[in-house]
């Protein structure tokens, strides 16, 4: 070892200079090198040689010079008695690295200053997945504010067209006044209102920051289902589908108006679209009150799902499991994320050619 080496350090900090897996250097109070170990300089990649031939100012990216300095006064100023501070070298080849340095200040009997000890970490890789991440935040922002653009556009021009549906369906009514005893055309009255209801829940949705607890309500849970069934009457009554409702008129859970509608509106046209074409078939709607929660059943009798093959990706987005056209592998997914917004977890059971019973747990109002 040099000579200048042994009269700053022992034995056991000689071992540990020479062997510690993160680079340790001896600064001069200049800022030239005066020792490094072999961690160092694989580190930064110059040689010993070339690292004593020069000062860390030299290799040191130059916004980070002026807060380096600044540390090496307060040290020296008596003001701290170590640091720690991220910092970026250049590497020999010519890239940043990042480092997170620890430095401290070794005295000589007399109480005069001697040399820094610095101890240097690389953290380039921690330092790549924070740039990364703040990358995905604002292409996340980014998105989120076409979205709502979107969202705003598509409201008002939705709300344009339900207003005019409106509106000829009372130019029908006044020009055949016997048109109300018709089934069909009532049904669609009440579609044309829910789907305004949904809109202008949507738009509060939209509006509102839905992390806050406070926008979540009492809800009544049959009244939602009901309103749901007028929505589907017309195609399950095509496809001579038999839907039973057996919640509780006065069971509530806490939720949001617009994730609500969107979960049993979702759960019925899937157990429409993806019924067992040989049989009667049903879905059934129950619901019990257990303490804080209320646990709901939706159950059919339907093709099933083979939970063995696609459990592991049933809820994940565009992920599809029946040969139909229309599937988009979209619905459960966003379902699921609906149901967990509002403080409450999806369970499936299923098999195939036997049916698909979803379990969803909400908070009980």
């Amino acid at each position: 070892m040099p000579k200048r080496l042994h009269t700053v350090k022992s034995k056991l900090f000689e071992n540990i200079f020479n062997h510690a897996n993160g680079g340790i250097a001896i600064v001069g109070l200049d800022g030239s090198w005066v020792e490094v170990n072999d961690s160092l300089t694989q580190l930064l990649g110059f040689s010993k040689e070339e690292l004593y031939s020069m000062s860390f100012q030299d290799i040191t990216h130059k916004d980070d010079l002026d807060n380096d300095i600044q540390h090496v006064h307060d040290l020296l100023d008596g003001r701290v008695t170590r640091f720690q501070d991220e910092k970026r070298y250049f590497h020999k080849d010519g890239h940043v690295i990042w480092t997170l340095i620890s430095v401290s200040l070794m005295f000589d009997k007399n109480g005069d200053p001697l040399y820094f000890i610095s101890q240097i970490v690389d953290i380039s890789e921690q330092k790549e997945a924070e740039r990364q991440l703040e990358l995905l935040m604002q292409v996340a922002e980014q998105q989120n504010d076409q979205l709502t653009n979107f969202a705003h556009i598509a409201t008002h021009d939705i709300r344009t067209h339900i207003g005019n549906l409106n509106t000829l369906t009372e130019f029908i009514e006044d020009e055949n006044q016997d048109v109300t005893t018709c089934e069909n055309f009532m049904l669609l009255k009440e579609a044309l209102s829910n789907l305004n209801d949904t809109l202008s829940h949507l738009n509060k949705v939209r509006k509102q920051n839905l992390s806050d607890v406070g926008n979540l309500k009492a809800l009544n849970l049959s009244e939602y289902i009901n309103n749901a069934l007028y929505n589907v009457t017309a195609i399950a009554n095509i496809y001579d589908f038999k839907i039973i409702n057996n919640v509780n008129p006065k069971i509530e859970v806490i939720g949001i108006e617009a994730y609500l509608d969107s979960m049993i509106l979702n759960f019925l046209t899937n157990a429409i679209k993806y019924r067992e074409e040989e049989r009667q078939s049903y879905l059934q709607i129950d619901a019990v009150e257990e303490e804080d929660d209320v646990v709901i059943n939706f159950k059919d009798n339907g093709l099933g799902i083979d939970l063995e093959k696609h459990g592991n990706k049933l809820f994940k987005l565009n992920k599809t499991f029946h040969k139909k056209k229309d599937s988009r592998g979209v619905g459960l997914f966003i379902t699921k994320n609906h149901i967990e917004s509002m403080g409450g977890k999806i369970e499936v059971a299923s098999r195939v050619h036997v049916g698909t019973c979803f379990t969803i747990t909400l908070r009980r109002a």
